[in-house]
């Protein structure tokens, strides 16, 4: 069955996958997704565990070049680039389309210097350096708790600090796409709600793409959801429509827990 697409909207497409298919060596993980994701919305990808979501995000900044043995066909475009053409740029590209794991991971240096880690890469120093790094961290709503403890190990702040901090440190560099596998999933609940409360705002500025496992955080958060099953995008509409009407009944099935 194809997959069943959004009706036309006038927002731009800045995400675009046609027939994208994967294989770890001989396992196939992606089979001919086609899906797009507007600018500045925040598009939620569910399904069950090894389904593929993951596996998707780290097409877009070519996160699955690291893995050996991996084939991909397909087109992978952002802002209408293709990120697989041998010729790109992917220290670029990454600059471009910053990813948050489901476990933070902030490097193993001060406050400050992770946020500006990036910065100082594309050769930003001095008092725009430290504008830059203040703005993040507002952006990733942590300045207020961090501003008197910028020089002390990153190590030190609490779990969901820590997670705000590498937010901070992927929007410093001004990305275009936000690639967010499971942000919250290993936070308590108020820091999940603040990681929440984080991603409404953040969509004012950027494309998300959102992995998550949690149905509510799926219908609180995003504009667009995706069901992908079994690596093949069974349904992808409007996030109200979805869980209200889905088209498919495997949709159905998994959003009402028949299917896991």
């Amino acid at each position: 069955m194809p997959p069943v697409t959004p009706e036309a909207h006038p927002l731009p497409a800045r995400i675009e996958l046609q027939d994208l298919s994967l294989w770890y060596g001989d396992t196939q993980a992606l089979r001919s997704i086609s899906l797009t994701a507007p600018e500045r919305r925040i598009t939620a990808l569910i399904g069950p565990s090894g389904c593929g979501k993951s596996t998707l995000l780290r097409c877009l900044n070519r996160m699955n070049d690291l893995i050996p043995g991996v084939r991909l066909r397909g087109v992978c475009r952002v802002g209408g680039v293709d990120v697989q053409d041998p010729a790109i740029d992917v220290t670029r590209l990454r600059r471009r389309v910053g990813m948050i794991f489901q476990k933070s991971n902030p490097f193993p240096r001060s406050v400050f210097d992770n946020v500006a880690f990036g910065l100082r890469i594309g050769g930003c120093s001095g008092s725009e350096l430290e504008g830059r790094v203040r703005s993040a961290l507002q952006r990733a709503a942590l300045w207020d708790e961090v501003k008197d403890r910028l020089e002390d190990h990153a190590l030190r702040l609490s779990g969901g600090q820590q997670q705000r901090l590498c937010i901070a440190r992927a929007v410093a560099v001004e990305p275009e796409v936000l690639l967010m596998d499971e942000p919250a999933s290993a936070l308590d609940p108020v820091s999940a709600a603040r990681i929440e409360d984080l991603i409404r705002e953040l969509r004012e500025a950027y494309t998300i793409l959102l992995v998550t496992h949690q149905m509510q955080q799926a219908a609180r958060l995003s504009d667009f959801t995706a069901f992908i099953h079994q690596g093949e995008l069974i349904e992808l509409d409007q996030t109200e429509r979805l869980f209200s009407q889905p088209r498919d009944p495997r949709t159905e099935d998994y959003v009402t827990g028949r299917l896991r």
